[in-house]
Parts: structure tokens; sequence; C-alpha cells
């Protein structure tokens, strides 16, 4: 059945509440790297233990990924993310109040657990309001919230640190989530059956399309024991592994990375800091967009990547002697690796209903790992060797290894599955 004039008020409801819901954690996960600047005197620790404090939210991340995943998929993703905002909330604004290492370790820890389950929760929701035709821009869109978090921490965070110091850094963007979650609560719903505000049209279009999705897709992995032994499912899982090494190895050291290229004042380092997440946005969009065209979803993950990596590469033999042209390359390497809407489409384009909670939240439990080996690596080879070189050098070899694996990916022969034809829903 084709569907030719479908509403797409899913579009305006459930993306800008789940992106706006999503850009208020990584503004809390990622503040720290703009914390260093004064918190490595305050607390006397070196860039190792601050990489170690950056990445041991990931160790507490690793917790909630499986079990969030299944709360949203039996229980309610909006309940589950609802708690985890005002969780993460208070335990933001405690990280004001540390008064040495151990602490600010504790509470970065409890900080990962409490957001760990989020991102996995909120793919779930995403699969039952966006079809396969879709899914490639819905979660594109989603994932422009790490950028949008980035580009209002930058200059959010410069402000606060001329004007006050990193412990009110944290305090002020530890509000938000706890002022969120009630906005969260009436906007957001479970899925179009329990959805008051979309048409009928709308409602049989999702099912039924949907349904048809899960049927297609049980027949290739109708199990967890079959998806584990699927070969795109263990490229996806590799590959995911050194995206994450590379992309927090380089977006929780950027800040002090830029400064040393440019050697400005704290203002103009946050504003510069804008620019690669700016240029993050614009390729994910782009990106997204061109895959759900296309429905090829090897290449969009493959390409983007060894791109980022490149540029990476190019941005160190710039070095501070070409500053302008180090920066842009810094710029063009984010814009390239932020291919995370294409890739969580690929792995939910593999995976059957009844196996997708459990794989999501492995994915991301053992994938996000990656979080804390790259800042950690990347702040020991800085303290060893005095400069970012090596550092960077390793995140390059992460990033090129994961784009020649994303290679190894089997392009999937699915059938058409009947969309919308409305230009407004295509448009979206």
């Amino acid at each position: 059945m084709v569907y030719p004039s479908i509403p797409a008020q899913r579009w305006k409801r459930i993306i800008p509440i789940a992106f706006l819901m999503y850009t208020i954690a990584f503004l809390d996960r990622n503040n720290i790297s703009f914390a260093f600047f004064g918190m490595e005197k305050d607390l006397g620790i070196g860039s190792t233990y601050a990489g170690l404090a950056a990445g041991v939210f990931f160790f507490g991340y690793m917790f909630l990924q499986v079990p969030g995943a299944l709360l949203a998929q039996k229980w309610s993703a909006k309940k589950f993310i609802m708690i985890s905002l005002l969780v993460w909330g208070l335990l933001s604004v405690m990280t004001g109040f540390v008064q040495n290492l151990s602490q600010l370790l504790i509470i970065r820890f409890l900080l990962g657990f409490a957001e760990g389950g989020v991102s996995p929760a909120t793919m779930i929701l995403l699969t039952k309001w966006f079809p396969l035709s879709e899914r490639a821009r819905a979660n594109g869109y989603w994932y422009l919230c790490i950028p949008a978090a980035s580009i209002i921490a930058a200059p959010l965070s410069g402000v606060i640190l001329t004007y006050l110091d990193w412990r009110w850094l944290f305090i002020l963007e530890g509000l938000p989530p706890i002022i969120f979650a009630l906005i969260w609560w009436f906007f957001i719903d479970e899925s179009p059956s329990k959805a008051k505000w979309i048409s009928r049209e709308e409602r049989e279009y999702l099912e039924k399309t949907l349904e048809s999705e899960k049927q297609e897709i049980k027949k290739t992995t109708g199990s967890f024991k079959e998806a584990i032994k699927n070969r795109n499912v263990i490229v996806l899982l590799l590959v995911f592994c050194l995206l994450q090494i590379g992309f927090y190895g380089f977006g929780l050291w950027l800040p002090k990375l830029i400064k040393s290229v440019s050697d400005g004042s704290m203002m103009k380092t946050s504003l510069l800091t804008a620019i690669p997440w700016i240029c993050a946005m614009f390729g994910s969009i782009l990106n997204s967009r061109h895959s759900d065209k296309t429905r090829d979803y090897k290449w969009h993950i493959a390409i983007p990547i060894l791109s980022g990596g490149i540029c990476l590469l190019i941005s160190i033999l710039a070095g501070s002697s070409h500053p302008v042209l180090s920066i842009a390359f810094l710029s063009l390497c984010l814009g390239f690796m932020f291919c995370y809407g294409v890739y969580w489409s690929a792995v939910t384009s593999y995976l059957t209903d009844s196996v997708l909670s459990v794989a999501v939240g492995t994915f991301n439990a053992i994938g996000n790992l990656g979080g804390f080996i790259g800042p950690y690596i990347v702040g020991y080879l800085i303290s060893t060797t005095g400069s970012f070189i090596m550092g960077e050098v390793f995140l390059v070899v992460c990033l090129v290894s994961s784009g020649l694996l994303a290679m190894l990916l089997k392009t999937k022969a699915t059938k058409e599955i009947p969309v919308s034809t409305n230009p407004a829903e295509i448009n979206a």
C-alpha cells in the first residue's frame, strides 16, 4: 500500500525535544574539557589525570546501556529518560563542589552511570517513530545535538570562565536538565499508538510500515545469537570502538589543542572551538540525507571516517606554524568523522525488534570504552612528550583503521518498504 499524502508531525514533535534533551546531556558531559584550564591547577592534577577524569565517565556509562535499552523497550523510554535527566543534573551540579581528584573521579563515574541508558533509550524511541527510509535523517538530526552542545558550550563556557571559575561552570550548566525533565514529560509520547497529537493517517502509516520492516529484518537476524554471528554486526561494533576513541580523544581535548595552535585568549579559544562543531553539523546533515536516498550505509560510514583521519593528519603537518590551515583541517576532520546518524541507521537495519534493545545497549557499552581510552591515552601522551603531536597521531591511526574496517561491510539488499511521497515529509 502506498501512502500518497501522510502528515509528518513526528518530525516537528519528537526530533526537536529529543535534540534538546541530548544537547543538554552533552553539555554536561563535555564541559570538563573547558574546566581543564582551571581544574588542573586547583586540584593539583596534570594532563594524564585530567584525561582520566574525562574518560572515567565512560566506565560508569557502560552499566546502564543494556538495562536502559531494555527498560525503554519493555517499560518506558519516556519515564526512564525523565528520571535520568533529574539525576544527572544533580550530579553535574555536585561536580562544582569537588575538592580533590578522588571526589572528581567518583562524581564523573556516577555522571556516566546516570547518563548511560539515555542514548540507547532514545534510539529505541526513534525506532518506534521513524521507518528505515527516514531513520538516517532522524538519527542524523538527533545527533546534531552533539555539535550543537559543543557550539553552545564553547562561548557559554568562555563567558562563565572569564567572569567566574570552573566550579560555577559545572553548577550553572547542571541546572538545565533538572528544568527540562518537566518539558520532556509533557511533550514526548512513547509510541504513535499513545500519541493524541498525530492524525489517523500518520499513525496507520507508521504502524504498518514499521511492522513490515520488522518482519523483513527478522528473516536474517531473528535472535541475538544470530545477530552476533552476522558479519555486518561484528564489523559495525569494531568500527564503533575505534571511531569512539578518535571522536572523544579529539573532542574532549579540542579546546586545549586549538589553544596550543592559536595561542589566543580564553574567549578566542572558545569561539574557535565552535568552528569544527559547526562543520560537524553540516557534515552530518549532508551525509544522512544522501544515505537515506541511496540506502548505502557502507560508503557513507567508511569514506567520511577515512577522510576525517586524513584531515587530522594534514592538520598535524600544518602545526602551529600555519594556525589557520591547521584549524581549517581540524574543522574538516570533525565534519567528516561525525557520521553517527548513518552508523546507527545501519545498526538498526540489521537487527530485529526482539534483539534491538540488547544489541544497541551492548554496542554502546563496548564501543563507548573508546570514550575512556581516547581522552586518557591522549592525555598520557601529552604528559610524556610535552606536545599534542603523538596524541594526534594515535587518533589518526584509530580513525583510519575504523574507516578501513567499515569497507568490509556487505551492503544489504533490503526489500523496498512503501513510503510516503508527501514532499513535506521527504524534505524533513
